[in-house]
């Protein structure tokens, strides 16, 4: 395989940034595709023709961009409505139209009564009805409870959110008993799995795969972990945010990663993690 020029849509966010740096790892030219002024082409997911040239002028697609945030879409479910899945929609279009591989991110906590975990489990479906109807190659991996070094704090993300709290020596706020759970896994290693998605001849597209250990922490635990680490802290319980159910359980199946080549031991502990996302922070 040689040089491949990839369009990466949210190629300048957290998880966009990393998954740039494994292409070029791996020998490959990631295209980034936003609406932002450092984006290597300037263009709105909702606007049709914007994608369909951009993918014409690539060889894959990585498609990484959406409305994120649980409670925070509650309010207007509209914006997650057009970009989630009226533009995965242009996306998967111009797949199909230009005969190019690709890969889709998906929700964890697609089950949840929130319009991010709606439209993206919309999306996910939407992709798999074209690849068994249109005979596209759209990879769709899950990417579980992200975290590590450059994750923003807003919409609200656990770890981000619970580091800068210890550090700043404000009470860490858990939702509800805490007793949520959650699989924790590092951003390079999500990005590691995405491009393997894209680049290996692994022939799994009629099923999602999970980027998840299948590690289960709870958020109390991951609040006291934090705090441990850190050296100080205290937690606060609050109320459960609109959106997010009690006692939730978001884990994911690491063995459906084998068409991959990526294993359980694969992953990077939760606590070298933590230590090298707390550095970064500080």
């Amino acid at each position: 395989m040689g040089v491949m020029k990839v369009l990466v849509t949210g190629g300048t966010g957290f998880i966009g940034r990393y998954t740039c740096d494994a292409l070029r790892f791996n020998g490959h030219e990631p295209v980034t595709f936003g609406v932002t002024r450092d984006c290597d082409i300037m263009g709105d997911l909702r606007d049709a023709t914007s994608v369909d040239l951009a993918v014409s002028t690539c060889d894959a697609v990585m498609h990484l961009a959406g409305v994120l945030g649980t409670s925070e879409t509650v309010p207007n479910p509209r914006p997650s409505v057009d970009v989630n899945i009226h533009g995965g929609l242009n996306i998967f279009d111009a797949v199909k139209r230009y005969g190019v591989r690709a890969v889709n991110i998906c929700a964890a906590n697609d089950w949840m009564w929130n319009p991010y975990s709606i439209t993206k489990k919309a999306a996910e479906r939407f992709a798999l009805m074209f690849n068994k109807e249109f005979d596209t190659r759209i990879a769709l991996i899950r990417g579980l409870n992200v975290y590590g070094p450059g994750q923003k704090t807003w919409p609200r993300k656990i770890m981000p959110t619970f580091i800068t709290a210890a550090l700043n020596d404000e009470p860490i706020t858990v939702n509800g008993d805490g007793e949520q759970v959650m699989d924790m896994i590092y951003v390079e290693d999500v990005a590691e799995i995405l491009v393997r998605a894209l680049l290996l001849e692994h022939g799994t597209y009629d099923t999602v795969m999970d980027a998840g250990t299948g590690q289960g922490t709870t958020v109390q635990e991951l609040a006291e972990l934090v705090i441990a680490m850190v050296g100080r802290g205290t937690i606060e319980h609050v109320s459960m945010r609109p959106g997010e159910p009690e006692h939730s359980v978001v884990l994911g199946d690491p063995y459906t990663l084998a068409p991959l080549q990526f294993f359980p031991p694969d992953f990077l502990p939760l606590e070298d993690g933590l230590k090298r996302t707390i550095v970064s922070y500080q």
